[in-house]
């Protein structure tokens, strides 16, 4: 997707209300799946900062965090399929349950080489929770084991998802219009 020289932002796709309201009952359901047992949120950075930040006070359960960092994006607006990862996890995750918090799922690129990437270190599980799901571009084999919305095809900013590090401080969703 070619974003034109003076981008805009287009409408209002989820308010910061309606967000609050999903996080809380994705809380419960990870609540649910995971009672009596301790879990790690795995924060990939820097998209899905927010995200993290509001699951962790609403999960009510043994959690601890840490933060990865990998991207196929670099500072383009399509993937260019190679995943670096730039920041490891510092925590040992052997038969620990993690669950890896996501932005947005697109390609499904970073996603399925990250589960790979986690299971070499041989936790007891590794699930997904995304803010966001955009199927329509998917073309990896990865699905989000908790999703907050389904979004069309566009290119998302706001809420922590950003374009070339702008828009991360938009309080809602929103996206590129051209």
């Amino acid at each position: 997707m070619a974003i034109k020289e003076k981008e805009t932002v287009g409408k209002i796709l989820y308010t910061q209300e309606q967000i609050y309201e999903r996080v809380e009952e994705l809380a419960r359901e990870i609540e649910k799946d995971y009672e009596g047992e301790e879990l790690i949120l795995l924060c990939t950075l820097k998209g899905a900062v927010v995200f993290m930040a509001d699951m962790m006070k609403a999960i009510n359960l043994d959690t601890m965090i840490d933060f990865i960092a990998a991207s196929s994006y670099g500072s383009g607006t399509s993937t260019s399929g190679f995943v670096k990862v730039t920041k490891d996890v510092t925590m040992d995750l052997y038969n620990k349950n993690v669950l890896i918090i996501e932005d947005i799922v697109d390609s499904g690129t970073t996603l399925k080489f990250l589960k790979e990437y986690l299971q070499d270190r041989n936790p007891k599980s590794v699930k997904i929770a995304t803010l966001l799901d955009k199927p329509a571009r998917r073309t990896a084999d990865v699905t989000p084991d908790y999703v907050g919305f389904t979004v069309d095809d566009l290119f998302i900013i706001g809420y922590g998802l950003d374009y070339d590090q702008r828009y991360r401080n938009l309080p809602y969703i929103s996206y590129l219009d051209n």
